[in-house]
């Protein structure tokens, strides 16, 4: 069943969502294990974050009764005495070319080598880019997990001394979270590459901020919630910007109005693309800018078609490298986010060149997001309620130059003093967040709700 619905949403293919949706409802009501990937119920509308717990315990269930006995024969104990610093060992396929990367690296960089010690565990490709080369003088050590068993991955890091095991891909592509279900590691964190809970009883923590997970809503995490208190997102100051581009080189009207929208096809739901297309009928002149996606496109263009919109006003931008892709987002004039997943890596990275974020929020930790960041650039007035606000508030900044352009100026002229964009204090909260972790871990203490505002 999930293999036709991921193909279906990657390529907008629309008309089977209510299907799917009472299909993964009847499976998880009946406890089938192992075929909702909790990844899926992110983007499709409709599911309660109490709901994507559900999905996650009941992914991990078969797995972790599959696991059972190798793990109780492993039976990692964690009686050695504590080291002279904190041992943090990430986790991750991502360390290339990849947006928890570009999230990320700053953050690394500036760790308190006096009192912490970085590990890399890698289970993805080495691309052999300059980001991995950059990751890889992050750490005192970098180690390459390959092809070893998910046990034989456990048995490495255990054998590292690894005091906090931070998991940075959750169910995502290429995923190998389930090392955490043997417990290598006496403190464990989910960490910012999957906007969600992971269920079951592995991880300790999950980074997060009040906004994109309210103390009300702790019961729908298996976590303990690790609040920062601004984003939980990082993003550096860093981060270089391209040579100026201009419309023509992008495709884009020389006149007109850009709505932007550069998250992946699948975070497109209808409802949201019904807005977008009534934006532009409503903006005369104006263009839709998507990211590229082959199997998407002429489907996307034909949804437009449906709605009255000629296709052409669907702009369809290329894959370039980062630098060359900051540069051409600033020739947007508004940004649109995609709802119940939002922007992540795109929503930040718009702020960073400038260029204005209307969301519309919802009571998930994916549909929260890009309301946190904006949040963390003092722009609470781009977060709407509710669909209706969102759409009004697009057309209102869309048909009002004047305001835009106030709200761009505030954004290009604060973007240096807000908190979204100061790495060296959000890596001291982070590394505030571990010593409270690693404290309570070495006082018998369960975890518990850490952190600002929780």
């Amino acid at each position: 069943m999930m293999k036709y619905y991921d193909r279906s949403r990657s390529i907008c293919e629309w008309e089977r969502l209510d299907e799917w949706r009472d299909k993964i409802r009847a499976s998880l009501a009946g406890g089938e294990t192992s075929r909702i990937s909790p990844f899926h119920l992110l983007s499709l509308a409709g599911f309660s974050a109490a709901e994507q717990r559900q999905c996650a315990d009941v992914w991990m269930a078969g797995r972790l009764a599959a696991s059972a006995a190798e793990r109780l024969e492993l039976d990692f104990v964690f009686d050695r005495p504590p080291q002279t610093k904190i041992r943090l060992g990430y986790l991750s396929a991502d360390f290339q070319e990849h947006a928890t990367a570009y999230l990320l690296a700053e953050t690394l960089e500036a760790h308190n080598r006096d009192r912490f010690e970085l590990y890399a565990y890698s289970y993805g490709a080495d691309d052999g880019g300059t980001m991995r080369q950059r990751l890889e003088r992050c750490f005192d050590r970098f180690i390459d997990l390959g092809e070893l068993s998910i046990a034989d991955c456990a048995k490495t890091i255990y054998a590292d001394r690894i005091d906090i095991l931070i998991d940075l891909k959750g169910y995502t592509r290429g995923t190998r979270t389930e090392i955490l279900t043997y417990r290598p590691a006496p403190v464990q964190v989910n960490y910012l590459g999957y906007p969600g809970t992971v269920g079951g009883d592995f991880c300790d923590y999950i980074i997060t901020d009040n906004y994109v997970t309210p103390p009300a809503s702790a019961g729908d995490y298996s976590e303990a919630f690790a609040c920062m208190p601004g984003s939980y997102q990082p993003h550096g100051s860093d981060v270089a910007i391209g040579r100026s581009s201009n419309r023509a080189e992008q495709g884009l009207p020389a006149e007109g109005f850009v709505f932007c929208c550069f998250n992946q096809a699948y975070k497109i739901m209808p409802e949201t693309f019904d807005l977008w297309c009534r934006l532009l009928h409503n903006t005369p002149g104006s263009v839709l800018w998507l990211l590229d996606n082959a199997k998407a496109k002429g489907r996307l263009r034909n949804e437009a078609y449906q709605r009255g919109i000629s296709p052409e006003r669907l702009v369809f931008a290329g894959e370039v490298s980062q630098s060359r892709h900051l540069a051409r987002l600033s020739l947007a004039d508004l940004v649109l986010d995609t709802a119940p997943y939002n922007a992540h890596t795109t929503a930040s990275d718009a702020l960073w060149v400038g260029v204005p974020l209307i969301t519309c929020t919802g009571d998930t930790f994916a549909s929260r997001v890009a309301g946190s960041l904006l949040r963390a650039v003092d722009l609470e007035e781009l977060i709407a309620e509710d669909t209706t606000a969102y759409y009004a508030l697009a057309l209102e900044l869309s048909n009002h130059p004047q305001r835009l352009a106030e709200i761009r100026h505030r954004l290009q002229q604060n973007r240096l003093s807000v908190a979204l964009f100061d790495s060296a204090s959000y890596t001291l909260h982070l590394e505030g967040l571990y010593q409270t972790m690693w404290d309570r871990h070495l006082a018998g203490e369960f975890p518990a709700a850490i952190g600002q505002v929780c």
